[in-house]
């Protein structure tokens, strides 16, 4: 595991969305809350270009982060983080207390390697289809990886590779897979051209019927009135 990004946070004592507001706008600031390990919740305040600069990085958002309180520093990890809808601005970030000794469950990047040089591409003609881009692992913080490599060099047309395919690293888990076959599910395959460029079509179709439908229901709606 990499070294540890850290945070420089203040605790906040000026609650409520009327203070929020106002730190957002005033004093370049984005209100949050850290909680957990039993202890209570405290709202804080970090200023928006750090937090920025960090949201930036694949690691923010899965690994252990230091964030330091004045005197006090801990660790935590991300568990929300709200963006404006229209502009580049971060609105609040929530942050989890974790205990060294305790597991987690944290979403992780997967890493897809060799997608242009598997069997099912090079050799087939095929083209790689992802179903997920992350998954949910339990761990000890200390065994958490920055992110999972899916090696896809052997996948030929057709085929697909499912979560009990992935290769975890040591004392690694993936909480789905405890649940039953039923929860094995595709993480990547290779599929036909042409069955790609079919998929695309119904899903177009679908949306110029959906349009159609409404339309007539807007017109038949005018004429009652």
């Amino acid at each position: 595991m990499s070294d540890r990004m850290e945070l420089t946070a203040e605790v906040r004592i000026d609650v409520g969305k009327g203070a929020s507001r106002r730190l957002r706008r005033n004093a370049d600031l984005v209100p949050g809350v850290v909680y957990g390990a039993g202890k209570e919740a405290v709202s804080i305040t970090i200023p928006h270009k750090e937090l920025h600069k960090a949201s930036e990085s694949e690691s923010f958002y899965s690994q252990i982060l230091t964030l330091k309180t004045g005197s006090e520093s801990e660790p935590v990890i991300l568990k929300d983080l709200q963006r404006h809808p229209a502009r580049d601005r971060l609105m609040h970030a929530d942050f989890y207390r974790i205990r060294m000794d305790q597991k987690i469950t944290v979403e992780i990047q997967l890493h897809f390697l060799n997608e242009e040089n598997c069997v099912g591409v090079k050799q087939e003609g095929g083209v790689v289809s992802r179903t997920m881009t992350s998954v949910e692992v339990n761990c000890l913080p200390t065994d958490l990886p920055e992110f999972i490599e899916v090696d896809i060099a052997a996948l030929t047309l057709g085929s697909a590779l499912h979560l009990s395919d992935i290769v975890l690293p040591e004392n690694v888990e993936i909480p789905a897979l405890a649940l039953g076959d039923d929860h094995d599910n595709v993480v990547v395959s290779v599929q036909a051209v042409r069955a790609t460029l079919e998929d695309d079509e119904v899903a177009e179709k679908s949306d110029e019927s959906e349009t159609g439908d409404a339309d007539t229901a807007e017109g038949e709606g005018g004429d009652e009135s």
